[in-house]
């Protein structure tokens, strides 16, 4: 009989698996690389923080519209050609940021990125699934995977940290690129070179519907992530990019419903648990989006260094691993998807509670250890028990689509969490400063006796009087601004928690959550 099977006879099962995971941990540094550190990558492209998030949205925007047309691509060459190809240019794109210092051209790049990163998915990952003939063995082999990219954050951020401290970034971009020679060299050992696929002429690759839909992404990326700076729709750019998104996105779906054969299937809107899923993945990506004030907090209020910050995350990424094992128990014992869903959510939600009478001016880290776990774990928990909920209920030919719905859930959430976060911090901030403003007026006498007293002090360092006085009102302005960022946080987390609530008895009055999910037979495709 022949063997139709793309490794070699002598490569172990087990082996086949590993270098599957491997190849796949490419998206994990190409995501990680320049979010591990916002502030010093936007520094050292001469950008603001709000400019590197869209560039981010950038590469995740561009791979999500690249999965319509990915398999075109895959079908055309052999998979062994295809792939090392890929990984061979992935690196040298990584390589090339290290020379890039102008961020247009660095948006150009990371479009190339996001376009590389989603070229090798579906065909990694079908070869992946097909390793598993057991429901256990796809839940124990995604929950590792998914908790690999759960930990890239602290993971990669902890690198950056160290490699700032020793070397120039340039070396962190050089050891991300010498990865991808990794992965080609393992290909290149394991891999069999013919077909496994039927050949596909690339003329059928549907451009139109590509093109409309990048830029609808794109578009759409941009304004949530500018919105707040550029004062909404006070922009006329703002207003103009919106009205692309919405005229092209309503083009890419007008003209999917129309053609025969649609790169994107709407029909598998009409899967109830794809639906559920595609809100929990939106409404998930928010709430996790606030875990970036407890970060921000950690810099501005409580002044921790890098370092520190870096390690604490390990402490979430604990609860990750925690809630990843509770997670691929409970989905082997059949649990209810409900009683899952609604003890990740709690555990955030709690988070939430908790954390809300941690934002003081100042903290010890044993009290933030088991609120900073509980998050962790609730997003463990949560986190491939949606994935598969969300793809595994929608027909074989439909699995493509169904993991885009994932897939574009999670951006859109990332994303419009961000603005969420962005927009609150700013306006509650302002808010909270101009009513504490009002206190340190000539007819409060414990605010004068304040700044009264810190201005003795900085005179009795030797200062004149009146440097003094205007020291001792930056100082006082500098506290109520402190008073103000975490007043607002308070807010936020309250916000958050009670919506989370409410979340949560919605979701135990739904009658469409199915009571388990049928992994094996399904031939799900994870997005």
């Amino acid at each position: 009989m022949e063997d139709k099977s793309i490794f070699k006879s002598w490569v172990p099962k087990w082996a086949i698996i590993i270098i599957l995971f491997v190849c796949l941990l490419h998206s994990m540094i190409l995501l990680g690389v320049y979010t591990s550190n916002v502030t010093y990558a936007a520094s050292f492209l001469d950008i603001e923080p709000e400019d590197l998030q869209f560039a981010m949205c950038v590469t995740y925007g561009t791979l999500l519209a690249t999965i319509l047309i990915e398999s075109r691509f895959s079908s055309f060459f052999p998979a062994k050609n295809y792939l090392m190809a890929v990984y061979s240019l992935i690196g040298i794109t990584i390589v090339s940021s290290a020379y890039i210092t102008n961020f247009y051209v660095f948006l150009l790049l990371r479009i190339a990125e996001g376009i590389l990163m989603a070229l090798p998915v579906i065909t990694i990952r079908q070869l992946l699934i097909e390793q598993f003939n057991s429901k256990n063995a796809i839940i124990i082999g995604f929950s590792f995977y998914y908790g690999s990219l759960l930990l890239s954050t602290p993971f990669i951020m902890n690198i950056a940290v160290w490699f700032l401290d020793h070397y120039d970034w340039k070396y962190m971009l050089y050891v991300s690129g010498g990865l991808q020679v990794l992965n080609v060299f393992l290909i290149l050992v394991t891999f069999r070179g013919h077909r496994i696929t039927k050949k596909i002429p690339l003329y059928q690759i549907d451009w139109m519907s590509y093109f409309l839909v990048l830029t609808a992404i794109l578009c759409g990326a941009y304004f949530f992530v500018y919105a707040e700076k550029k004062y909404w729709f006070e922009s006329s750019q703002m207003v103009l990019m919106l009205m692309i998104a919405l005229i092209t996105g309503g083009l890419f779906i007008f003209k999917e419903l129309l053609v025969k054969r649609p790169s994107f299937n709407f029909e598998v809107f009409k899967y109830a648990n794809l639906r559920i899923g595609f809100l929990l993945f939106f409404l998930f990506y928010i709430s996790r989006a606030t875990l970036s004030l407890c970060h921000s907090a950690m810099f501005s209020i409580w002044n921790w260094d890098p370092s520190r910050v870096a390690g604490v995350q390990y402490i979430n990424g604990l609860g990750n691993v925690i809630g990843l094992i509770l997670a691929a128990y409970f989905l082997m014992k059949s649990v209810s998807t409900k009683i899952i869903f609604m003890i990740g959510f709690s555990l955030i939600a709690l988070f939430h509670f908790w954390f809300t009478f941690l934002f003081v001016p100042d903290v010890a880290l044993s009290d933030i250890i088991v609120p900073y776990i509980l998050q962790g774990i609730g997003v463990g928990f949560l986190f491939v028990p949606l994935i598969l909920f969300t793809t595994s209920s929608v027909p074989a030919n439909m699995a493509v689509s169904s993991g885009i719905v994932g897939v574009s859930g999670r951006f859109w959430g990332s994303t419009i969490g961000f603005c969420v976060m962005q927009n609150a911090v700013v306006f509650l901030n302002k808010k909270h400063f101009l009513k504490l403003s009002q206190f340190v007026t000539g007819e409060n006498t414990e605010a004068q006796q304040t700044i009264t007293a810190t201005a003795q002090s900085f005179m009795a360092k030797g200062y004149s009087a009146d440097n003094a006085n205007t020291l001792a009102l930056k100082k006082v302005f500098g506290t109520i601004t402190k008073q103000a960022t975490l007043l607002a946080d308070m807010e936020i987390y309250t916000i958050v928690g009670y919506g989370l609530v409410v979340l949560i008895i919605l979701i135990a009055c739904n009658q469409h959550l199915r009571q388990t999910m049928t992994l094996v037979k399904s031939k799900i495709w994870i997005g």
